[in-house]
């Protein structure tokens, strides 16, 4: 497998970018598998395309009416971070710290569990077969950039078969750092997944679970978040279409 890192300054281009912001370091790469021995260039991506919303998003209705903050969400130039085949599989790696393992995976499952309401997701036993795989690992380290980072949140491009296409998908890696504890744990999780399940941005609000920063008591999903996420979805993509 080639992969290609481009870092960019202002603006996202072909390659890997790189986004700067109080709670995660987001990388971005591009990656063509060896079967398809295709590179995955821009002048060879699908048209942007909208996909069906997913059903648990489709019957979402607010009767808060709080609104959304999808003015702050920015995609890449591939377009929205979403997903088209469910449900979307995730990866929860057990930590080797017998001491730590337990809690943290119960953490971190509760919080797959709350975004589940919103997302068809699967929990599996493989990274192989994942689509989000989630680590308890410090965030890597980046050149300039501080190590003691919540979490961060990556993605990939790759090619994948279905059936006889040959289709544009992605996969995230998403970080949480060790030195996290307690309810700042689930914390992290939350905020990171959100990202990984297409809120490509931050909040400007505390209540929001993506706000830009962590906060003293972390709030659960809100319906600002879940509006953000139905918005992000109903958005067209390259991802999931055929090259």
């Amino acid at each position: 497998m080639r992969l290609w890192k481009v870092r960019i300054k202002n603006r996202l281009r072909a390659g890997l970018g790189l986004a700067l912001c109080c709670f995660s370091l987001i990388i971005f790469s591009q990656v063509n598998t060896p079967a398809a021995s295709v590179s995955i260039l821009e002048n060879s991506w699908p048209a942007p395309q909208v996909h069906p919303l997913p059903p648990m998003l489709e019957n979402w209705q607010d009767s808060t009416n709080s609104g959304d903050y999808f003015d702050r969400v920015k995609p890449p130039n591939v377009g929205h971070l979403l997903w088209s085949k469910f449900p979307i599989q995730v990866y929860v790696e057990r930590p080797a710290d017998a001491n730590k393992s337990e809690e943290w995976m119960s953490a971190v499952l509760d919080v797959v569990r709350e975004w589940g309401v919103y997302l068809p997701l699967e929990v599996v036993d493989s990274s192989e077969v994942a689509d989000i795989t989630i680590l308890r690992r410090a965030p890597p380290l980046r050149q300039g950039v501080l190590r003691s980072r919540s979490g961060e949140s990556t993605y990939k491009l790759y090619t994948r078969q279905d059936g006889d296409k040959t289709v544009l998908s992605h996969r995230f890696s998403v970080y949480l750092n060790p030195n996290q504890v307690g309810k700042y744990v689930a914390a992290t999780a939350r905020h990171e997944l959100g990202h990984a399940l297409g809120i490509w941005g931050h909040s400007s609000m505390e209540t929001d679970v993506l706000y830009f920063s962590q906060v003293r008591n972390p709030p659960p999903i809100s319906a600002r978040d879940v509006n953000t996420l139905k918005r992000v979805y109903q958005q067209p993509t390259r991802l999931g279409w055929e090259l």
